[in-house]
C-alpha cells in the first residue's frame, strides 16, 4: 500500500471522526481496495461502517439497488452507475458519507468509447451526489491505485468544504 494512499485514508478518518460521521464504499474496479486502505488505519472503525465490491453488474444491481436497465443502457462504466451505486451504498448503511468507483482497469475490456483507464468515481454525502470520470494512464495496479488515491482525495475536499450539518 502506498503511503500516499495512507495518508489520504487518515485524513478522510481525521476529517469524519471530527465530524461525528461515518462513511461506506461501494468498490467495483478496485475490488476492495479503498475499504482496505480506509481498514488499515487504527480506529476505522469509528468512521468506517462497511464496504461493498460489486464486481458483477448482478451485484450492483442486488446489493447497492442499482437499476439493471440503467446499466443496459449505459453500461457498468458510467455516471449513472457510479452514482447510483454511491447512493445505494449510503442508503443501505445510513452513512452521511458513501464512495462509489466503476471503471475499466485492464488490460482489457476497453473501447474506443471507453477505453482501459476510464473510471467513473462519485461520492454522495448529506447535499447530494457528485461525480467525475477520469482517464488514468498506465497498467492494471497503476489504475487501480491512482482510482483509490483519487476517490479518497477528491472525498477529503468534500469533507473539508462541507460544514459539519450539511452540504458538499
Amino acid at each position: 500500500m502506498s503511503d500516499v494512499l495512507t495518508h489520504l485514508a487518515a485524513r478522510v478518518g481525521e476529517r469524519l471522526r471530527e465530524r461525528g460521521e461515518w462513511l461506506a464504499t461501494a468498490e467495483s474496479c478496485t475490488g476492495g481496495g479503498i475499504a482496505e486502505a480506509v481498514t488499515r488505519i487504527a480506529g476505522s472503525s469509528t468512521w468506517f461502517e462497511r464496504g461493498w465490491v460489486t464486481y458483477s453488474n448482478a451485484a450492483k444491481a442486488e446489493e447497492l439497488g442499482v437499476d439493471p436497465a440503467v446499466i443496459a443502457a449505459q453500461g457498468a462504466v458510467s455516471e449513472a452507475v457510479a452514482r447510483a451505486m454511491a447512493d445505494g451504498a449510503r442508503r443501505r448503511a445510513g452513512t452521511a458519507w458513501a464512495l462509489a468507483v466503476t471503471g475499466i482497469a485492464g488490460p482489457g475490456g476497453g473501447s474506443a468509447e471507453k477505453p482501459v483507464g476510464t473510471v467513473w468515481l462519485a461520492w454522495a454525502g448529506p447535499a447530494g451526489t457528485s461525480a467525475a470520470c477520469r482517464l488514468f494512464p498506465g497498467d492494471r495496479d497503476t489504475i487501480r491505485r491512482a482510482t483509490m488515491e483519487s476517490s479518497l482525495q477528491r472525498l477529503h475536499e468534500l469533507l473539508m468544504l462541507a460544514s459539519p450539518e450539511s452540504d458538499m
